[in-house]
């Protein structure tokens, strides 16, 4: 018997990987479709998120520059006083009782801030330090920190850049270093501030 060279020799181990293709091919190609569809939520939930405000519906004038951080949308607006307005993601509160909404501005501004609790979160959380030196790779405020009138409450950096996008924080606004940077370059202190 002399077997055609060009066609592949029939054997039991071909025939069962043959098989085994032909019925995991429904499954993968499932699981390519779902991957497509959690990729294009994503995609749809976030470009959706990042609603942007007018400063005009919020404050008479740009003055010194404005803050409009929105924690439903979880993204932060900044406008230079010369009306240059640059978008970033953020972290908010956890929940609605550390959310703090309304008006304020920027009294303070720090590079590589140190962090010591608020005595809330002693209470709910005694076994964090009681302080955390500026520059350390656990600090939660990050490399850069706006202090606002409210006592307590910062936009800050984060090192944890998960928490971005997300309800995280335990009152303060977060933003990824790089954009803190950014916007802490660009934020003369008497900046307006609202927190919607």
């Amino acid at each position: 018997m002399v077997l055609n060279p060009i066609s592949p020799k029939l054997t039991r181990r071909t025939l069962i990987t043959g098989a085994a293709c032909l019925i995991s091919t429904p499954t993968v190609l499932r699981a390519q479709e779902d991957d497509q569809l959690i990729v294009q939520e994503s995609a749809t939930r976030n470009i959706s998120s990042f609603v942007s405000h007018d400063w005009r519906d919020h404050f008479d004038a740009l003055g010194m520059g404005i803050i409009i951080s929105d924690t439903t949308t979880r993204v932060l607006q900044h406008w230079t006083a010369d009306g240059d307005m640059r978008l970033y993601p953020t972290s908010v509160p956890v929940s609605d009782e550390l959310t703090r909404t309304g008006y304020t501005e920027v009294v303070e501004k720090r590079k590589n801030p140190s962090w010591a609790p608020t005595p809330s979160m002693r209470e709910r959380n005694p076994e964090w330090p009681a302080y955390i030196a500026g520059g350390a790779a656990d600090n939660p405020l990050g490399t850069r920190a706006l202090y606002l009138s409210w006592q307590y409450y910062r936009i800050h950096g984060t090192q944890d850049t998960r928490k971005i996008g997300r309800r995280s924080s335990n009152g303060c606004i977060g933003l990824f270093n790089e954009h803190i940077e950014e916007v802490f370059e660009r934020t003369p202190v008497g900046t307006q501030v609202r927190l919607i």
